[in-house]
């Protein structure tokens, strides 16, 4: 026959010891769990916020000759955004949304293709480049102003229905569509926009919907909290 093995206890532990632990492990995470769904709307907004501070602190850091951190923020966000120039804002230069012959015209080379394009961040002349998009900024921008907008209405505000949501993504999908096939060009202010509406309707249709979730995570944590533990034989 073979002997079988169990775990051993830990040195000194005890089933008092170890149902305290237990105890104390569980009110933490329970405490831990209704602080984010009661404070998940500024948590939500602050993380917005730095997403924007990012993309715009690099064009003040290249200004500063920070050219490092700069260069690591164009770097982090060209994965998240074309960031192509005469699609983005420029700041201390001449120019402030630039079309393609602007930005030849103050130092970009001529002929570029587009991954050589979304290199170019500026210079002295024309300025430097916001690490995101016309679009994505107003978007992102939107997206935090809704968001603090939603504080003052939080639990009456109801979402829009599906319909009414997606007739407000169709400006965007429009400007956006026609302008990747050459059928027009775009400019600053409808890129601005028509993202800003998209972030903004995002917004309003998914909020209600979270703070309703989170309301039902601290009213069942709530629960749990207050209920007395199970009986220990």
């Amino acid at each position: 026959m073979t002997r079988e093995t169990f775990p051993r206890e830990p040195a000194g532990a005890t089933p008092t010891s170890r149902s305290a632990f237990d105890e104390r492990f569980s009110d933490i995470a329970n405490r831990l769990v209704i602080g984010i769904a009661r404070h998940w709307l500024a948590l939500f907004n602050t993380a917005w916020g730095l997403y924007i501070l990012l993309p715009l602190l690099a064009p003040i850091f290249m200004q500063l000759g920070l050219t490092t951190p700069a260069r690591l923020i164009y770097g982090v966000y060209s994965f998240l955004c074309h960031q192509l120039p005469d699609h983005s804002y420029f700041l201390f230069g001449t120019l402030g949304a630039p079309h393609l012959h602007e930005l030849e015209a103050t130092g970009m080379p001529a002929g570029l293709d587009l991954f050589s394009q979304r290199r170019f961040v500026g210079n002295e002349l024309a300025g430097f480049k916001v690490a995101l998009c016309q679009r994505d900024l107003a978007i992102y921008g939107s997206v935090l102003a809704a968001g603090l907008v939603f504080a003052l209405v939080r639990g009456r505000l109801r979402p829009p229905s599906i319909k009414l949501y997606l007739l407000l993504l169709v400006p965007m999908a429009v400007d956006g569509i026609t302008q990747m096939f050459g059928l027009r060009e775009s400019d600053w202010f409808l890129r601005s926009l028509t993202g800003g509406l998209f972030g903004a309707a995002s917004v309003w249709l998914a909020y209600p919907y979270v703070e309703d979730a989170m309301r039902d995570v601290i009213a069942v944590e709530e629960r749990r909290r207050d209920s007395p533990p199970p009986h220990q034989p």
